[in-house]
């Protein structure tokens, strides 16, 4: 509460609820994919019902054995992977995960991946037509596999493939971007302007580290994607940088850890924001967001989320 407000003053009704283009959310509070399994792994840890939205680790159009360890290093202030992209395929996910995720009242938000433009087109043809998916998020930035990174890279390419995967179905589209880049924003433009709803930025930054007695990687891959409190200010840099250049929602990802990192995303211009490595040493992290949100809103002196979002002022000298 406002520290002018007399003890014991009732918080007012804050509406949390968020609309990313055609999708609406609950709350803000979404877990990041690669980070929350495929949310029967945290049930008996978090009140899955309360999320705004979830999730599940990226899928790709076959099956896929991931890189060779090591897979993670810890860092100071964050850590390295590089998975890439273990996981069982899209015919596997649809069979055996999303009719248990699609059990949930939370938003279910299926990251996908693919090496072509074609394969992203046909998965998501092939999710738009399943029960219970709420939005797609193209995974177009994982800098742990070959391929896929390049639509992140290149705006051209970026929006040939939102626009393709726009017109693949009526499920919402969220594009996510890596930090990777000279310019952040000229990828959001060209995203926007392919016809996504929202777009997530940002991915892991790339980074490596190394055992300099062996005088070898640590890394299987050799580099991998840089995630944690160490990037939340290249994150926070770049929300402010693509609101600017953009008007569709952003969702804020990148060492989000607290009440106070979400209001500085909120503040930055982000609509929502996913918690990701936090959900590795702290999986309860959202759930105490949630409990504290409502009163930092009141704080704030507003009584929706959309009043606060993109309120940065310019620092005066």
């Amino acid at each position: 509460m406002n520290s002018d407000s007399p003890p014991g003053t009732p918080i007012p009704t804050i509406d949390l609820s968020v609309q990313l283009g055609r999708l609406k959310l609950a709350n803000p509070i979404l877990v990041a994919s690669g980070t929350f399994g495929y949310a029967r792994e945290m049930e008996s840890l978090v009140d899955l019902s309360r999320l705004g939205g979830i999730l599940p680790k990226t899928i790709t159009k076959q099956a896929r054995a991931g890189n060779a360890p090591w897979r993670t290093v810890e860092t100071a202030s964050g850590m390295l992977n590089s998975i890439g992209l273990d996981n069982d395929g899209i015919d596997a996910f649809v069979e055996h995960h999303l009719p248990y995720l699609a059990s949930l009242s939370a938003a279910v938000i299926v990251s996908i991946a693919g090496r072509t433009e074609a394969e992203f087109v046909e998965m998501t043809a092939q999710l738009d037509a399943a029960t219970g998916v709420d939005a797609i998020e193209l995974n177009i930035s994982c800098p742990n596999v070959s391929g896929g990174v390049d639509f992140g890279t290149d705006p051209a390419m970026c929006h040939s493939l939102v626009a393709a995967c726009r017109a693949a179905g009526n499920t919402p589209i969220l594009a996510k971007l890596t930090p990777n880049v000279t310019s952040v924003a000229e990828i959001a433009v060209s995203a926007a302007e392919g016809g996504a709803d929202a777009i997530s930025l940002i991915n892991t930054c790339q980074g490596m580290a190394i055992d300099w007695r062996r005088r070898r990687p640590l890394l299987g891959n050799v580099i991998g994607g840089l995630s944690g409190p160490a990037i939340k200010p290249i994150a926070l840099r770049a929300v402010y940088q693509a609101a600017q250049a953009v008007d569709i929602p952003l969702i804020g990802i990148g060492g989000i850890a607290t009440l106070d990192d979400v209001m500085e995303f909120l503040v930055a211009g982000a609509s929502a924001v996913q918690l990701g490595t936090v959900n590795f040493y702290n999986p309860t992290a959202s759930m105490t967001i949630l409990d504290a949100l409502p009163g930092a809103l009141a704080e704030a002196k507003v009584t929706c989320l959309d009043e606060i979002v993109g309120t940065l002022s310019p620092k005066k000298s």
